[in-house]
Parts: C-alpha cells; structure tokens; sequence
C-alpha cells in the first residue's frame, strides 16, 4: 500500500516535470545537438590516448568505448535526476524551505530526491545505450540473460553509489551552505571514470576503489559486458553500493537532528 502511494506521487512528480520542462521544445533539439557533441568530443579524446598505444592497461580503444558508453548513461541519470534534485537542497537550507518539505505526509529524503526531472538528461542515456549496443557489435559480445542480469545488477550499483556521493555532499548543507565547490571536484573525480582503472598508477587504483569508487562504478560494469569480471568483485559492488546507500540514509537522517528551522 505505501509503495503504491509513492508510485502514484512520482508519477504527479513525473508529469508535472515534464509539463514543464516541455514548454521550450526548442531546447530538447539544442539539448540533443549538445549531447551529441558532447559524446564525439569524448570519443574524440579517448581516441588520443590509444593513438600511439594499441592497448593501455589490457583495454583496447574498443573495449574502452565500453566504459564510456556506460558513463554516458550514468551522466545522463545524473543529469536528469540529482542535478536538479539534490542541488535544491541548498536552496531549501538557505531559504528555509525546507520546513516544508519535513512537513510533508511522505519521506523527506525521496521528495527532494525525485521532484524533479531533467528530461534533457534522457537523450544522454539513450546515446550511452546506442554506444553500448555498437560496442557489443564490434566487440563481438553475445547478448544473453546471464549477461543482461549481471549488467543491471552492476548498474543499478554503480547508480546506487553515484547518487549516494551525490547526497553525501548535499546533506553536509545543513551545517556547511557552500558546498557547490565540493560538488564539482566529485564532478571532477567522476570524469575519470571515463577511462580504465588499469590505466592508472597502482596508489591511485587504491584511491578509486576505495575512497572514491569509480572503478565500481563504470570499470566493473564494463568488465561484466566483456565477460572478464569475476564474481568477487561484483559481489562487493553490491555490498558497496547497499554500504553507501544504507549510510546515505543513515547520515541524512542524522543531519536533520542539526537543522534549524526557519521559524526557528
């Protein structure tokens, strides 16, 4: 009964977005030219890191489009659900909004996660899934159940990660206002996931596994379309992301005991 309540809220959510979003349709042709652009001039760059190598850290230029096909869908879910969600959450501390929204007869953590819709953000996901049907072709990939589980597992955990840093960052609002600078380094740190993890030196492939856990995110799913990931690893994708989202919650619900209302 409760998730067909927040089914049916989301769905408002979902259609009032849209209904917004929707009144300029010239954007959504700029939006796609700038999608497109935007994937050529990664490829683009890409291609200049293999130009003199055949293949950097056992990944061939076209293994490599792998990872960027999946980045691409995992920017494009960043760009058209926690951008314009999680970046609210300054407005809400600053202006006292907020108060309104602990009000509300549903969680607070799921209504400032999924107000709102970027739809611009779907164009991305769509072109990261054309790349990653390509790269199946040329990577001569066999596309079975097994594979199609395994990818949506891994995925849905590099997801899971990816908007827990995101909400990591956010909630620190409540105590620190300025954390748009935070937000871009994180920004900056998830651009890398664009190239293979074995690309880089032993220290830092500690780093991005542990610290910040890119090679969850883009490098393992990228391994498991390829057949080469092992299955420790994608079982500790999956212990990762529910240990980043569980804490996610945890620390969220923590930080509310520190806010002061507006009417405070």
């Amino acid at each position: 009964m409760k998730i067909r309540k927040y089914l049916k809220v989301y769905t408002k959510f979902l259609h009032t977005s849209l209904a917004s979003e929707l009144e300029y349709k010239t954007n959504i042709l700029i939006d796609l030219i700038t999608a497109i652009l935007s994937l050529i001039g990664s490829i683009f760059l890409l291609s200049i890191f293999f130009q003199n190598n055949r293949s950097i850290g056992g990944w061939e230029f076209e293994e490599a489009l792998i990872i960027q096909g999946i980045y691409t869908i995992l920017n494009g879910i960043t760009n058209t659900w926690f951008n314009p969600n999680l970046t609210e959450i300054v407005k809400h501390i600053r202006e006292g909004t907020l108060d309104f929204v602990l009000l509300k007869p549903i969680d607070s953590q799921f209504f400032i996660s999924l107000k709102k819709i970027n739809p611009s953000g779907f164009l991305e996901i769509i072109l990261g899934f054309c790349l990653l049907l390509f790269c199946m072709r040329i990577n001569q990939i066999n596309f079975n159940f097994s594979l199609l589980t395994l990818s949506l597992i891994t995925i849905i955990c590099s997801i899971c990660i990816l908007y827990s840093l995101w909400f990591f960052i956010c909630t620190t609002t409540i105590w620190f206002v300025k954390t748009w600078n935070a937000i871009e380094v994180l920004r900056s740190f998830l651009y890398i996931g664009r190239f293979p993890l074995n690309s880089f030196s032993f220290s830092l492939r500690i780093f991005f596994s542990v610290f910040i856990p890119i090679a969850f995110i883009t490098t393992i799913p990228s391994e498991v379309f390829l057949g080469i990931s092992e299955l420790w690893k994608i079982l500790l994708g999956i212990i990762v992301s529910s240990v980043f989202l569980i804490t996610s919650r945890k620390f969220w619900l923590f930080a509310l005991k520190f806010y002061s209302s507006a009417s405070s």
